[in-house]
């Protein structure tokens, strides 16, 4: 942009080259060259083609040519229209009196583009592809991925973006509120606290979003987008409304320069002509009765009341401006007075002034360069100067050499005196001893003016006596500062009836005391006071012919008011134009000036010696004419429609608003709304007609896809509300009857938006964003719907109107995601079936009456799909679209029902997704069990929602599956009653860890899937006599061991332990809402359990008894790992029961206290059979050792036999045999029981009762021989057995106090006495005793 100031040369240079492209047209259009060719290439082209076409042209080419020549005229009208409309915004910019840049408003943030979103996506999947040197744990990634899925990915994101209203802020907030709730279910950790994550994770984020831009520069472009935002420059603002209003730079610079916007005061006096203008057309107002249209009479005299009013507030606001404006371009804080009818131009003896009323004060600055010609001193004498001004204090310079008498020193002085007298003295050091004083050697008296000369020039010095240089001069500087109140000075010769009532040269200076009040003073020198004045108000002046008679002055111009004239004249012609256009700036008078006819032409054609006479600004004047912008400059602005012209402004404004950078929606930036403030105040635009224009066009707006801020809307609609209906929200009590029906009008069309907005809330708003829209619709929904500003309308009313909307809502968002789901239905189809899909495509096409086959599977399938996102929608709803409930504070707002509209919403919402469900579901097999998942997919949802659940939709959801739960669990308990009894007739009780060895892996099933796997019940086999499942045999695979503890039960059991555990965690993990039948579930499993547990344990036990009746008695018996598996049953079903069959009963379990006793019973019945098994071999072993006993043939026969052999051979010990074969069976029976079954109590128990049947059998033999003495094979057998099983059963940890039993001391010293006696009988038993010794342990290992 053109500095407004830029030099004379180069503008020149500007508009002649502009003059030059625009002299194409004819000479005789009425359209101004420029104006031509700036709007529409010029008329040429135009003339041309009609000059070559015949001369009875076609109609059609007639019609053509006509429609042209008509555009083009429209857009000249329009050009003509905004340069006039610029040059009224550029007045309210170069002297705002009213208005100031607000700078409380909300910053705007920049606004994401198309391709700003396609770039975030990129950068975003580029950190999920793991491309970017970013580190983040897998918690953060996920999130990543559910924004980049849910939020970065989404259509109404898109959409949003389009329409302007997404900022980066946005994106950044809406990822944060993504990420809280995940960062608040995170684990605790010591140390690190969960904002220290969030922090952290939202560093990462900004980090992604920003990519390899250096955040160097993007926080320069922010601060230079900010600064901009928020306070602008004169020259931006002109730039600003330059690009709103089409206006060329060079066109701008013509309106500034002819208009003279830099001249503070010519711009006053502008204001003061408009304001006094208006006045005067509220008079021919009240005169002529040319009234607007009022909703009532009364309000015509109430009409201009406000018009002068209004004009007065200004007046006063103009009044409240300091004299001393200028410099920078600051806002000054506005000073109201109390009185708005303070001014009044015809009271003229109340603001009369007095001399003592004018004060001026000026600055002086005296620069003393050097002295010339002083010849007569020594060059080595010292020589100085002093200044000073009359009346005030004296200066002196430096001292320097005669030789070179130069200084610079400049003195600041301040004075009073319009024509002050500055004496500058040359001094020299006299030589003298008894000199007091220095010698003066010259003086010089200036009486400068604000129009002298700026540089230094040489003066000629008055010379004193003693100075025999008699052409002394001194060069000096005189600056003498112009005040602000003072607007142009100089002599002028002057004469008045009243004041100067003789005609003579004078000096006059033009003082403003305030912005109405101004003064013609004369002065003299050396006086601070005028000495006449003349008070300018109701003066006019203007130019004049020589007067006769007058000697003296060569241009006149006089200053006329009724009964009163005063002739001015100067010496010049340039001089004169200026003292008219300053005092026609301070006489606001409406007739402007112009200069005698042969002074103009003088000026355009005498060449350059005749420029020199005329004032720049008259120049300037002379060149916007002949441009064509004189008649934009010369409008006055009273006679302009300024409502019209404010409409287009303000139109104009917010398109360029909303194609800026910031995401603004639809507020105007603060330089904006500060010209229009001051537009609107200056030209008396009302208030309502200007919202009423906000309104129109913000709707306009809204209506074709733009974000409107709610908020704004209703500060515009609740300040046109108030005006309608009589609340004077500026001041006016008057109401037009156009503003009335506009009102209305615009009421039912905001009305409708605003439904419109509430139906669409998931699009207009996504993702809560922008922020408290939703909130803001609902109140200004409901500020619409009041039938005036008083009365509040029922709250049942606003619901009901938001009810049904939201009612709108839920089929328009049902149906969309149904579209959704079948176009991503489509989708996968395409990746996975290619040429299923093409073919189907192909028969849809061909066959257009025949609906493609949907299976009941496939049917089901969408349908769960289709679940999943009226869940996500949901809680979407409840997470950014259910603050409309609550204030910023937490606290319950006036919208408080809203949360009960949603649950309605929601419900209806679920309603139409019922109707799909039920039609799924009735397809589906009666034998299938796959539409579980479905009831848990949603009644999971639905039971942690406060509001959802046991709604409408949730209660049909019960009803829909509980037969369904009920004849699965009936099946199911049939099933597997069947094969329990089937499998223990098969079972072969081997162990399952023995059976699963060879078998090849199985694929562990994923136990932690949120939807839990419904255990499958096989089709029913046609033909049975029960209609039930059949239950095929079951082997547990080999993951069973990585979900049960046990590995060693049966195969059956295994079975029957894992189907009731699936039933029961599939029953728990459904989740039923219903107190009740949860509880009847519960109660039926737990039966269900119990019964089917009590028949494994009694058949489990049957199969026992039978398996240890059939086994062997002797020493060869062995214990079989099917023995130990049955004990492993009873310890799994003991397990089982704990947590299948315990139900808290008040202090008792009920099932788990019926079964656990039936257990126990089991397992002590297993244990005394056992032990009886272990009793009736050593039965076995005892009689055969029965045969040695005293007294006996073969007792005697093979004592014999063995010591007539013995002579001659080495005899084997007699009977060690059959005590070896038992300890090798009670060892090895040890050994596999404590291996194989997996319950140590009940191995303690057995080996308890083991030992003590055992012992007290030998103690029962042992006293039945108590007469008799042992034999000494007999007594080597029991000492040997004694001794290892007390030996063996303490190493497996059977207690002192079992295995020291009375009955084993009894025989432990039976024995040791009959060792005794066969030592002293026998002679020794052969390294045989009941002592401990080591050999004997050495020999045993």
């Amino acid at each position: 942009m053109l500095d407004p100031s830029s030099s004379e040369e180069e503008s020149d240079g500007i508009v002649e080259e502009e003059s030059k492209e625009a002299m194409a047209p004819q000479a005789g259009s009425r359209i101004s060259p420029s104006r031509t060719s700036e709007s529409s290439g010029g008329l040429a082209p135009s003339s041309s083609r009609s000059s070559a076409r015949p001369t009875s042209p076609s109609p059609s080419a007639a019609s053509e040519e006509k429609e042209d020549l008509e555009k083009l005229q429209r857009d000249e009208d329009e050009r003509k229209k905004k340069l006039q409309l610029y040059v009224f915004v550029m007045r309210c910019v170069a002297y705002p009196f009213n208005a100031k840049q607000p700078t409380d408003m909300a910053r705007r943030q920049q606004k994401i583009t198309k391709q700003q979103l396609q770039q975030t996506k990129d950068r975003f999947q580029a950190f999920l592809n793991g491309d970017t040197q970013i580190v983040a744990d897998e918690a953060f990634i996920n999130a990543v991925q559910s924004y980049n899925e849910v939020f970065l990915k989404s259509d109404r994101v898109a959409k949003m973006v389009q329409s302007g209203g997404f900022s980066a802020n946005d994106f950044r907030e809406v990822f944060k509120r993504h990420i809280e709730k995940r960062v608040r279910s995170l684990p605790e950790i010591d140390g690190l606290s969960k904002e220290t994550v969030l922090s952290s994770w939202m560093a990462k984020f900004d980090t992604i979003y920003r990519g390899d831009e250096d955040p160097r520069k993007a926080q320069q472009r922010m601060t230079a987008s900010a600064a901009s935002e928020l306070i602008l420059s004169k020259d931006q603002l002109y730039e600003m409304f330059q690009n709103i209003l089409g206006i060329k730079k060079f066109e701008h610079q013509l309106l500034y320069q002819a208009c003279q916007l830099d001249n503070l005061d010519e711009q006053a006096a502008q204001i003061r002509r408009e304001l006094d203008g208006r006045l005067q057309m509220a008079d021919q107002i009240a005169r002529g009765g040319k009234f607007p249209k009022f909703v009532s009479k009364e309000m015509e005299a109430m009409y201009i009341e406000e018009l002068k009013s209004s004009v007065n507030q200004l007046m006063a606001n103009l009044e409240s401006m300091p004299v001393s404006k200028g410099g920078e371009f600051k806002l000054q804080k506005l000073k109201r007075g109390h009185n708005t009818s303070i001014i009044d131009m015809g009271q003229e003896d109340e603001n009369t002034l007095s001399k003592s009323d004018v004060v001026l004060s000026f600055t002086l600055e005296v620069v003393i360069m050097e002295v010339v010609g002083l010849k007569s001193l020594a060059p080595n004498r010292i020589v100085y100067c002093t200044m000073e001004v009359e009346g005030g204090e004296k200066l002196q310079t430096d001292q320097a050499e005669a030789s070179k008498p130069t200084w610079g020193t400049q003195g600041d002085f301040t004075t009073t005196h319009p024509l002050p007298a500055v004496k500058v003295k040359l001094f020299t050091e006299s030589t003298g001893v008894l000199a007091l004083e220095d010698k003066e050697l010259g003086r010089v008296v200036l009486h400068p003016t604000p129009n002298s000369p700026k540089q230094s020039e040489l003066h000629k010095m008055t010379v004193t006596k003693a100075c025999p240089d008699q052409d002394l001069k001194i060069k000096l500087a005189i600056r003498m500062d112009k005040p602000q109140n003072m607007k142009h000075c100089g002599y002028l010769w002057a004469f008045g009836k009243n004041v100067w009532k003789r005609w003579k040269k004078r000096f006059f200076v033009l003082v403003q005391v305030s912005q109405y009040t101004f003064a013609m003073c004369s002065y003299r020198e050396k006086k601070s006071e005028p000495q006449e004045l003349l008070q300018l108000d109701g003066y006019t002046v203007d130019y004049s012919d020589p007067q006769p008679g007058l000697d003296g002055g060569r241009a006149f111009f006089n200053a006329v008011k009724e009964g009163d004239t005063v002739m001015f004249a100067s010496d010049d012609e340039q001089d004169r134009i200026l003292w008219v256009q300053a005092m026609y700036r301070a006489t606001g008078q409406s007739h402007k000036p112009v200069p005698p006819t042969q002074v103009q032409k003088l000026n355009s054609k005498g060449g350059a010696s005749a420029q020199m006479d005329a004032p720049i600004s008259q120049f300037y004047a002379d060149r916007a004419q002949k441009h064509g912008m004189d008649e934009f400059i010369s409008a006055n602005p009273c006679s302009f429609d300024h409502a019209s012209l404010f409409e287009m402004v303000q139109r104009l404004t917010l398109d360029h608003r909303l194609n800026d950078t910031f995401c603004c929606l639809g507020w105007f930036s603060p330089g904006q709304v500060f010209v229009l403030d001051e537009y609107c105040a200056r030209n008396g635009v009302r208030g309502c007609h200007r919202h009423l224009c906000y309104l129109r066009d913000l709707l306009e707006r809204a209506e074709s896809g733009a974000i409107i801020d709610p908020t704004l809307l209703h500060y515009s609609f609740a300040f046109c509300a108030s005006h309608v209906h009589g609340n004077r929200p500026d001041g006016l009590s008057t109401v037009k009857v156009d503003e009335k029906e506009r009102f209305e009008d615009i009421k039912e069309r905001l009305r409708v938006i605003l439904e419109n907005h509430i139906v669409n809330f998931r699009y207009c708003f996504p993702f809560g964003r922008p922020e408290g829209a939703l909130k803001a619709t609902l109140s200004l929904l409901e500020r619409v719907l009041m039938k005036d500003i008083v009365t509040p309308v029922p709250p049942e009313e606003v619901k009901g109107v938001i009810r049904k909307c939201l009612e709108q809502a839920a089929q328009l968002n049902y149906q969309r995601i149904k579209e959704y789901a079948k176009i991503e239905g489509k989708r996968r189809e395409m990746y996975e079936h290619p040429v299923f899909c093409l073919a189907s495509q192909v028969m849809d096409l061909t066959i257009q009456n025949v609906g493609r086959l949907v299976t009941p599977a496939k049917k089901l399938e969408e349908t769960i799909r289709l679940a999943e996102l009226v869940i996500e929608v949901l809680q979407q709803n409840q997470e950014h679209h259910a603050e409309a409930a609550v204030t910023s504070s937490g606290d319950q707002s006036a919208f408080a029902w809203w949360t009960d509209l949603m649950v309605e919403h929601a419900e209806n919402f679920l309603a139409l997704y019922a109707i799909d469900m039920d039609a799924a579901l009735e397809i589906q097999s009666p034998e299938s069990w796959d539409s579980f998942p479905l009831f848990q997919l949603l009644n999971d949802f639905l039971r942690t929602d406060y509001h959802l659940c046991n709604g409408k939709f949730h209660k049909h959801l019960q009803d829909l599956y509980a037969p369904l739960v009920v004849r699965y669990v009936d099946l199911m308990e049939s099933s597997i009653a069947q094969s329990i009894h089937k499998g223990f007739d098969r079972e072969s009780w081997e162990p399952v860890k023995s059976l699963t060895s060879n078998l090849p892996n199985v694929n562990l099933p994923n136990v932690n899937l949120q939807i839990p796997k419904v255990p499958n019940l096989p089709v029913p086999v046609a033909g049975l006599s029960v209609n039930l499942p059949q239950m095929p045999s079951f082997s547990t695979p080999s993951w069973m061991a990585a979900i049960y503890d046990s590995d060693n039960g049966s195969g059956t059991s295994e079975d029957l332990f894992w189907k009731l555990d699936a039933l029961q965690t599939f029953i728990r993990d459904l989740h039923w809402p219903e107190e009740e039948f949860a509880k009847h579930l519960e109660s039926r499993i737990q039966l269900m359990s119990s019964n089917m547990i009590e028949n494994c344990v009694k058949r489990t036990r049957m199969a026992f008894e039978s398996k240890l009746t059939k086994s062997s008695k002797s020493t060869d018996f062995r214990i079989s790992p099917t023995l130990c598996t049955m004990f492993n049953v009873m310890v799994d079903a003991k397990d089982q029961s704990a947590k299948l069959c315990a139900m808290e009963m008040g202090q008792e379990k009920q099932f788990h206290s019926q079964i656990d006793e039936l257990i126990e019973e089991s397992v002590k019945d297993m244990i005394q059979l056992l032990v009886a098994k272990f009793v009736a071999i050593l039965e076995g072993v005892l009689a055969k050792i029965s045969r040695y006993d005293e007294g006996t043939l073969f007792s005697s026969f093979l004592s014999f036999t063995v010591k007539a052999a013995s002579k001659y051979v080495d005899v084997p010990k007699p009977g060690m045999d059959v005590a070896d074969g038992y300890v090798t069976f009670v060892r090895h029976s040890q050994d596999i029981l404590r291996d194989k079954v997996n319950e140590e109590v009940y191995i303690e128990r057995l080996f308890d009762q083991w030992y003590t049947a055992t012992m007290n059998l030998l103690g029962t033999w042992l006293t039945e021989r108590m007469d008799q003495q042992l034999h000494v094979y007999q007594l080597k057998i029991l000492i040997r057995i004694t001794k290892k099983k007390y030996r063996d059963f303490r190493l497996q940890g059977v207690l002192d106090s079992t295995l020291n039993s009375k009955m084993y001391d009894t025989v432990r010293n039976r024995l040791t006495l009959e060792e005794a006696t066969a030592s002293v009988r026998e002679g020794g038993m052969q390294g045989i005793s009941m002592k401990d010794s080591d050999e004997e342990d050495e020999e045993d290992d």
